[in-house]
């Protein structure tokens, strides 16, 4: 009976999924705190509402991200991509926001920035590892030797190619 593929996890790849998951429980807590909590809220200041619940809502998307790259998901990856480009969109609405005079406190934006920045940089070394290698271990035998078909349709592909010879 064949054993399923199992990759060992490394361990900056369990540290960016610990991280994932943390930075989501804060979101959910202080997003939360503004969104339901009036002592908060007024510390808040001008805070934006629908990014305050946008960022609140995505708290849960981290931690849902963050479990899945612990387990090795690879919908993990697509999520990341999916909560960057998410994060990117709100974020471009919120310049246009105060582009036409709308109330913001700067600390939305440092906060804004750290999140695309982070889920970013998340997504693409999720991508690296989890999604680039899962591919690969589609077409690599455990001896570690590329399965026959490839290397046939390899061995095809440079028959196929012009001769270098010089006349």
């Amino acid at each position: 009976m064949m054993k399923p593929l199992q990759l060992k996890r490394p361990l900056w790849l369990g540290a960016i999924a610990s991280f994932a998951i943390l930075f989501g429980l804060l979101t959910v807590y202080s997003g939360g705190a503004v969104l339901f909590d009036s002592a908060a809220r007024q510390a808040a200041g001008n805070y934006v509402a629908w990014v305050v619940w946008f960022n609140f809502l995505a708290g849960f998307a981290y931690i849902i991200a963050g479990v899945g790259l612990w387990r090795q998901q690879r919908w993990a990856v697509w999520l990341s991509f999916l909560i960057a480009a998410a994060t990117l969109v709100v974020f471009a609405a919120l310049g246009l926001y105060v582009l036409t005079g709308g109330s913001y406190e700067i600390r939305t934006i440092a906060a804004m920035s750290l999140r695309a920045l982070v889920w970013l940089i998340i997504a693409v070394v999720a991508y690296n590892h989890l999604h680039r290698k899962s591919l690969w271990a589609l077409f690599v035998t455990k001896s570690g030797t590329i399965c026959g078909k490839i290397k046939a349709a390899r061995s095809a592909w440079w028959r196929l190619l012009p001769s270098a010879r010089l006349p």
